[in-house]
């Protein structure tokens, strides 16, 4: 069986894969990644399996990782997984609407837009909720607000804690609905089915291909954060980072 982990060691002669999270590439949603992580992954795919697994939508995904992103990666996953692509061709496609239904995603959709509309915060700008193909991403400031005032409320919420009173109401108001919520970024929190988190894009790397999967994120230590299931999961090798150079540093010292 092949051994995965996150580069080629030619040790006993085996192939050493990984999957890696979005955070090989960015540290802070929306910014692009930088010709040094770019090399670094290019350099990668010469000896290993390597992938990418985040929560944005593949547009957002092209926009931080490249236009060519599904070729860049031998494995791109945007929406957890939702949506896939190995070497460039699509495997997966998981539609949210038909999974729920429209009845019960209008009564989420409006309970939660009256709650933003009645938010007192600092700022709000626009798009508060973003429908994606396998989720929602609820944004209490509006997914249109610049980087500054993105910068600004990531720090108001750290102490006023938004995001995660909204997600308490929320799970209290839709318990019925089986909703996982998931705090990442820093400005919103997705909003999807129990199960399809990040490790729903394991399914996708077969055990009998993959002895290791090294994975690495920097929402990991706390539950609620986008990156928590998979660190944890059973199948994966976690690896909390902090940024794209610390994560450049930590597989530098595990693949020299």
């Amino acid at each position: 069986m092949t051994e995965v982990c996150s580069f080629c060691l030619h040790a006993q002669s085996l192939h050493y894969r990984t999957i890696m999270s979005l955070m090989l590439a960015t540290s802070m949603c929306m910014q692009v990644v930088t010709p040094e992580v770019t090399a670094r992954i290019a350099k990668l795919k010469n000896q290993i399996t390597v992938g990418v697994v985040g929560g944005s939508d593949l547009v957002k995904q092209k926009e931080q990782l490249g236009e060519d992103v599904i070729h860049t990666f031998d494995y791109s996953f945007s929406e957890n997984g939702l949506v896939g692509y190995h070497n460039g061709e699509c495997i997966n496609k998981t539609s949210l609407k038909e999974y729920v239904g429209n009845d019960k995603l209008n009564k989420f959709i409006n309970f939660t837009l009256l709650y933003i509309a009645n938010l007192d915060i600092p700022i709000k700008r626009g798009t508060f909720i973003e429908f994606r193909q396998g989720m929602l991403n609820v944004s209490p400031i509006g997914r249109n607000c610049s980087q500054d005032e993105r910068d600004d409320f990531e720090q108001y919420d750290h102490i006023h804690q938004v995001r995660a009173k909204m997600v308490n109401v929320l799970r209290a108001q839709f318990a019925d609905y089986d909703f996982t919520y998931s705090i990442g970024g820093q400005i919103s929190f997705d909003v999807f089915p129990t199960g399809w988190d990040k490790t729903y894009c394991l399914k996708f790397l077969s055990a009998a291909d993959f002895d290791e999967i090294h994975f690495f994120g920097d929402k990991t230590h706390v539950v609620g954060g986008n990156d928590y299931e998979i660190f944890v999961h059973d199948r994966t090798i976690g690896h909390a980072v902090k940024s794209p150079e610390d994560t450049l540093r930590l597989l530098d010292t595990l693949f020299p």
